[in-house]
């Protein structure tokens, strides 16, 4: 008997703004990202921030790996609420579960599947890919298992049935690169509750060096509310994003969501800093930041467009604070705010 797909028995992902009941998050342990003690432990500090800002608005749940309680509890605030588990990497937004609603008190959750980011040689996910079916345990919710791989960072939703994805995550070497476009908009709204899928032709040039993800959308463009979309953009010609954004842009403006709509766009320009200490192109972005209850948790990176970014977002969330978190350790590790959080929403 084949078990009915999510969408088919009335849930769907909601928007990153719907009220939550808490947030998820893994905690760094050692492995090819972590590989030195001072990696190690930077890290740690990274993602303690990150933690210990959003608890301040909603309950944290931090996973962190077997036997490490005692180490993760010396870096994060005793509000923090703690679990054990087997993990390989820390990013919850890729390994964690796609939260859904029903609209009438029911919560169900999507495993994808993950396979390291498209198998990627350096990646383990032995652990990391159990860790959504855990997370389903521990809620007690139930778990509808797709044959996509996919990741959190890989999708962005509306909550009224839109979502925007890139071909070379969605349809990539490593992914679903046997699949049609049209095969894989079938399993996305049937897992999602969505009926419209956006697609971007690609993600930013960075992220698709060895350690990046191939394209993720979350660090290009996301909903602030339905119809209204944020990009990224990057105002220098000497940087290989400039010409990468105005192409994305232009897709996103003549875009229409699930209900029709035009959307609107709303350009957020990259930070100034254009290298890393290596000489290579940045990828930072303040698209990458999260949502929490009473707050937008924003990407800084002691930068002077770190203002400005605080002030576009923060009117096109009203009503909610903006808490700007050094991400600078987190993108050296390979992505940002929104990549190591994954939001349990409310019913």
């Amino acid at each position: 008997m084949t078990t009915p797909a999510p969408a088919s028995l009335g849930y769907r992902m909601p928007a990153e703004w719907h009220p939550h009941d808490r947030t998820w998050m893994a905690f760094p342990t050692t492995n090819p990202t972590f590989d030195t003690p001072e990696n190690l432990h930077t890290g740690r500090e990274a993602w303690a921030a990150v933690a210990n800002t959003i608890v301040r608005y909603e309950p944290v749940t931090l996973v962190v790996n077997t036997g490490e309680t005692a180490e993760a509890r010396k870096y994060v605030s005793e509000q923090v609420e703690i679990v054990e588990r087997p993990l390989d990497d820390a990013w919850m937004r890729d390994i964690g579960p796609s939260f859904l609603i029903d609209g009438k008190g029911g919560l169900a959750a999507t495993d994808w599947i993950f396979n390291g980011w498209g198998a990627q040689g350096w990646a383990r996910w032995d652990n990391d890919q159990h860790i959504a079916e855990h997370i389903t345990e521990l809620t007690g919710v139930r778990r509808f298992a797709s044959r996509l791989i996919n990741e959190g960072g890989g999708i962005h939703v509306d909550g009224e049935g839109t979502v925007l994805v890139t071909d070379t995550v969605q349809l990539g070497e490593g992914r679903n690169s046997d699949w049609t476009r049209e095969e894989v908009e079938a399993e996305l709204h049937a897992f999602l509750g969505t009926t419209k899928a956006i697609w971007l032709p690609r993600g930013l040039t960075r992220d698709y060096d060895e350690f990046g993800t191939r394209g993720h959308i979350d660090i290009v463009a996301s909903f602030v509310r339905p119809g209204v979309v944020v990009a990224h953009v990057q105002p220098d010609p000497a940087h290989p994003d400039h010409a990468v954004c105005q192409e994305l842009v232009a897709i996103l403006r003549a875009s229409t969501d699930a209900r029709g709509r035009a959307l609107e766009v709303l350009e957020l320009p990259a930070p100034t800093v254009l290298l890393d200490e290596d000489g290579e192109p940045v990828d930072y972005s303040y698209i990458n930041h999260y949502v929490a209850n009473g707050a937008v948790v924003l990407c800084a990176f002691d930068d002077p467009r770190d203002q400005e970014a605080a002030a576009i977002l923060a009117e096109a969330y009203p009503g909610r604070t903006v808490e700007l978190v050094d991400a600078r350790e987190i993108f050296s590790n390979g992505g940002g705010i929104h990549c190591i959080t994954q939001q349990q929403p409310k019913v």
